[in-house]
């Protein structure tokens, strides 16, 4: 047990070296190509952040293990953005632009739903079976190309707002030559998927040492666990005025697990959610509508440290719901 402890404590010391160059690198990449620092975070930063949840889903789905590859993804979302997105507004307040308002919030809120829908639909409509399908995984893997390119292209909006709602929080940042902004994401990503990895294979093996079940050990651990690339890298990005690059991250790593990585797992396998529970369904959701409540509060559009610190309780909560019935 000390020896597994020891190499947990080590794959978290790696993830946040990778998640410190990572965040250095992302910047530096957006000021030389003139892309805002959400895009990045969007895109990069949370596809890359969002690795490690696609080797676990993956290698369920191909084990035909739809518990293990839904369950992670459920729970990294909420983890996301209760715990993760909670933490870093409590660090530092998070500006909310009229862009993320209209467009990437509405988005996330929307696919979400759909996922809720497709999970629910035997039990809902008396359709089908509840859970994705083949045809539905190639639908998600097509909305996810046309959110990643629409990013891109609605861009210069969320570029103007976020240098006026980062810019007072940050210094002046220097130039950084790309070759060196390229070395420094592949090196932080690097860092966060092997110190990922090696935090979530060990915290397992202590999990099912305690003999709890596959979908306790999804939504907590593993979800926890595959979630600490975007906990560092979130984290750190608020720490240093960067926002904007912390919520891309976030939304960007919820719209990944949900379009790509549970799209590309019914595609290898269909995957079944009937193990999957209300509370569970509507944690999620809470989440997704928590970041337009909150954002509307005082009609100041950002998330303040006292509602950072209701988003971490409401994830407090929900653990607290998982270890009672588990």
């Amino acid at each position: 047990m000390t020896i597994e402890i020891l190499l947990l404590l080590a794959g978290l010391a790696l993830v946040l070296i990778g998640a410190e160059a990572l965040i250095e690198g992302a910047s530096g990449l957006a000021r030389r190509w003139g892309i805002s620092e959400f895009v990045i975070g969007l895109t990069i930063v949370a596809l890359g952040t969002s690795a490690p949840e696609m080797v676990v889903s993956f290698i369920s789905a191909f084990e035909k293990n739809s518990d293990m590859a839904v369950g992670n993804i459920i729970g990294s979302n909420i983890f996301n953005t209760a715990l993760i997105l909670g933490l870093s507004a409590v660090i530092a307040p998070v500006a909310i632009t009229r862009g993320n308002l209209r467009r990437d919030i509405p988005v996330n809120i929307g696919i979400t739903a759909l996922l809720i829908v497709l999970g629910l639909k035997q039990t809902l409509f008396g359709i089908g079976e509840n859970g994705l399908s083949r045809v539905e995984g190639i639908v998600f893997l097509a909305l996810f190309v046309w959110y990643m390119v629409s990013s891109f292209i609605h861009d210069k909006e969320n570029c103007l707002e976020a240098e006026a709602s980062d810019s007072d929080k940050e210094t002046p940042a220097k130039k950084m030559p790309v070759i060196l902004a390229l070395f420094y994401i592949i090196a932080g990503l690097a860092g966060l998927i092997f110190g990922g990895r090696l935090f979530v294979d060990h915290a397992q093996v202590i999990a099912r040492m305690a003999g709890l079940s596959d979908k306790f050990i999804a939504i907590t651990v593993l979800a926890a666990g595959t979630s600490l690339p975007e906990l560092a890298t979130s984290c750190i990005a608020a720490a240093k005025g960067k926002g904007q690059l912390a919520l891309g991250n976030i939304l960007g790593s919820n719209t990944s697990n949900i379009l790509l990585i549970l799209g590309g797992s019914a595609v290898i396998s269909p995957l079944g959610m009937g193990n999957i529970d209300l509370i569970d369904y509507a944690a999620v959701f809470m989440c997704a509508m928590s970041l337009v409540i909150f954002s509307w509060t005082g009609l100041k559009n950002r998330l303040d440290r006292l509602e950072g610190v209701i988003l971490v309780l409401l994830q407090v909560l929900y653990f607290a719901y998982l270890f009672l019935m588990k």
